[in-house]
């Protein structure tokens, strides 16, 4: 886990903190990094996004679940960049454990730039409870209250 991360951070960064990797990785940038507070993070959608050839293929768009994806994994971006807090920091990811008040505004398609801004509402232990919003330019495409829940891997 790294200590002290600040943004901008680019796609090797990205990487260095979040375990996803293409096609899953749906984070590429983070441009705003306040740790275990605030994060503002890009997507950038292609026509080349393997989930547009199938949903739909006459009218591309993101599925939904993938907004809020993208939104848990700046999440989890944000939750990592903070200083460890116990003897197991470096050995613990954020585990996408549920989402509430889950809203889907607009379309989001080939060419769009999603930004994800994602805050802490509350961290208790190992849970942490956040507000993400995803716009397109300034229009909100979806929002959610995600739950987060630090664990080992395998």
């Amino acid at each position: 886990m790294a200590t002290g991360v600040t943004a901008p951070l680019d796609l090797p960064a990205i990487k260095a903190l979040i375990p996803h990797r293409y096609p899953f990785l749906l984070v590429d940038r983070v441009n705003e990094l306040t740790p275990g507070e605030r994060i503002v993070a890009l997507k950038n959608l292609s026509a080349n996004e393997p989930f547009f050839e199938g949903h739909f293929p006459d009218f591309p768009v993101m599925p939904g679940v993938l907004i809020l994806e993208s939104l848990a994994q700046a999440g989890a971006l944000m939750m990592l960049a903070k200083p460890p807090q116990d003897d197991q920091a470096g050995t613990k990811i954020p585990f996408f454990a549920g989402a509430d008040k889950v809203k889907f505004r607009r379309q989001v398609v080939p060419g769009d730039q999603l930004r994800l801004e994602v805050t802490i509402i509350k961290s208790r232990g190992d849970t942490c409870r956040l507000d993400g919003k995803a716009y397109v330019g300034e229009e909100l495409a979806a929002q959610a209250e995600i739950l987060a829940v630090m664990g080992s891997p395998g």
